[in-house]
Formats: structure tokens, C-alpha cells, sequence
């Protein structure tokens, strides 16, 4: 597959869901895909010629990152692509949720990606040329109740990616946001919870909540539509700030441009089903 910058990917987030995904179809397209994950994983080579290298990268350590690129850089010389796709989810009010809790979200969703960024970007601004592509959420666009640290997370990747493409310009270095939706993913067994979400007084609220979230991901697009998008991504040379799958997310990412704040609120408070009592 042409594209404007070059084989070599660094993925994190590559033993599952949407990363594992990516990784296979851009090493079936003849990419040299390092993929980072905790696990790590078995190589694979494949009969493009590309092949996916699995990584032990910890996204909240910068040692462990950093690692990570320099064995990239010794085997390649260069990386020319890097996709952002590790993450986790925190549930719970936001009464419920610790200072803690917070920064554990962030320090894996935001932060990792800076990490990322910190370690990859100078030698593609050496080079002036390279693409970063950061997986947010239109939950980074729309705040999801009881899932508001998964958003606060995502809705920081979008700042961090709008700011980091003005830096970029003058040295020919891009960067994208991929924001799906509901995706049916390892991630929804994977949610965690806040401690105090056992005992929480927002009861059946928080429950029917979770219960609509876990229905709507179970029943969400297949990991593929995103990776296209990605693919678009790294198609273009001049790759848009936000790529949104699915017709129907972005019709409402238009909606929320155009409508009343309050009528947005009200709209996602229909979304999650209240209780009986």
C-alpha cells in the first residue's frame, strides 16, 4: 500500500481489540508493525513481506517506552508511523471516583500518548516527515455518564492532538485523531470500577447505565471499520484532524456542533435508561 511516510509502525495496544487488529491488516499490507502491549506476544511474518513484532511496552512507564523505541530504531532506523491505541476504562459516578482513579485513567489514556509522542518525535522531526495517529473516542467528544474519566481522558487526546499538529507544521510531521464509537471489543470485559461503585448511592442508575454501555459495545461496529479509517489516515498527506466510523456517530458529532448544549444533555440523558422507583 502506497502511502506518504514510510513501513515502519510503532502500535501500542496491539494484543487486542482495535490495535490487534490494525497490526494484522497492516502487516498483510506489507508494513513493519512493532506492536507494544504489557503481554507482549508472538512474532508474525507474513507473506507480504510485512510482519508484526510484538513489544513488552508499559504506556505508563517512560522507561519502558523508551526501550521500546530505541530497539526500534536499532532494527529499522527509523519509525515512520505511530498509532496510539492503548487504553483503559474506569466506570463510576463522579462522586465515586478517587483522585486516584483519576489519575490512573489518565496516566494510561493521555498520558501514555505523551509518552509516545515525547519519545518517537525526534527523529520524525529530524527526518520532517511522519505521521501520528491517536485512537480518542466520541466519548471524548460527548461526556458519557458514569463514564466520565474514560471521557475526560479522551476529550484531553483531543486537545493534546489539535495543539500537536500546529507545532508539527513547520516540520512536515502530521498527526490525526481516530474517534469511533461503540466498538465490540475486549474492552467491555475488560471495564473496570471505581471501589466505591459497590456501595454507590446512584444504585440502579449506575447499573442501567453500565447495562446500556455493555449492550451498545457488544452490538458495535466490528474493529474493522476502524482500522479503516486509519488506513485512510495513512493514505493522506494532509490527514484531516478527526476521522469519525459510522454514519450514524457522525451525524451526531454534526449534532452536537449545531445544537443547543442543553438539548445535547438532554438527548444523552435519554440514552442511558433511568430507573423505575
Amino acid at each position: 500500500m502506497k502511502n506518504p511516510y514510510g513501513k515502519v509502525v510503532f502500535l501500542t495496544g496491539a494484543s487486542s481489540g482495535i490495535g490487534q487488529a490494525c497490526a494484522k491488516t497492516l502487516a498483510e499490507e506489507g508494513f513493519y508493525v512493532y506492536g507494544g502491549s504489557r503481554r507482549g506476544g508472538e512474532n508474525t511474518l507474513f507473506e507480504s513481506g510485512g510482519f508484526i513484532t510484538m513489544l513488552k511496552v508499559d504506556v505508563t512507564s517512560t522507561p519502558s517506552v523508551e526501550e521500546a523505541v530505541k530497539q526500534i530504531l536499532a532494527e529499522q532506523g527509523r519509525i515512520d508511523i505511530l498509532i496510539n491505541c492503548a487504553g483503559i476504562g474506569i466506570s463510576g459516578a463522579v462522586e465515586d471516583c478517587t483522585g486516584e482513579d483519576g489519575l490512573e485513567q489518565m496516566n494510561t489514556n493521555y498520558a501514555g500518548i505523551l509518552r509516545t509522542v515525547r519519545a518517537v518525535l525526534p527523529q520524525m522531526r529530524e527526518r520532517r516527515n511522519g505521521l501520528i495517529i491517536n485512537i480518542g473516542s466520541v466519548g471524548g467528544i460527548f461526556s458519557i455518564p458514569f463514564q466520565t474519566l474514560y471521557s475526560s481522558s479522551k476529550y484531553a487526546v483531543e486537545a493534546l492532538t489539535e495543539g500537536l499538529r500546529i507545532e508539527l507544521k513547520p516540520f512536515s510531521v502530521r498527526a490525526s485523531l481516530i474517534e469511533p464509537g461503540d466498538v465490540k471489543t475486549g474492552f467491555t470485559a475488560a471495564r473496570r470500577f471505581t471501589q466505591a461503585s459497590k456501595t454507590t448511592a446512584y444504585g440502579d442508575e449506575f447499573r442501567h447505565a453500565i447495562a446500556q454501555m455493555e449492550h451498545d459495545e457488544q452490538n458495535g461496529a466490528d474493529p474493522s471499520l476502524i482500522v479503516r479509517s486509519i488506513l485512510k489516515t495513512i493514505r493522506s498527506k494532509n490527514p484531516p484532524v478527526r476521522r469519525v466510523p459510522g454514519l450514524m456517530y457522525k451525524v451526531f458529532v454534526f449534532l452536537k456542533r449545531i445544537l443547543p448544549a442543553r438539548t445535547v444533555e438532554w438527548i444523552l440523558t435519554l440514552m442511558y435508561p433511568k430507573s423505575s422507583k
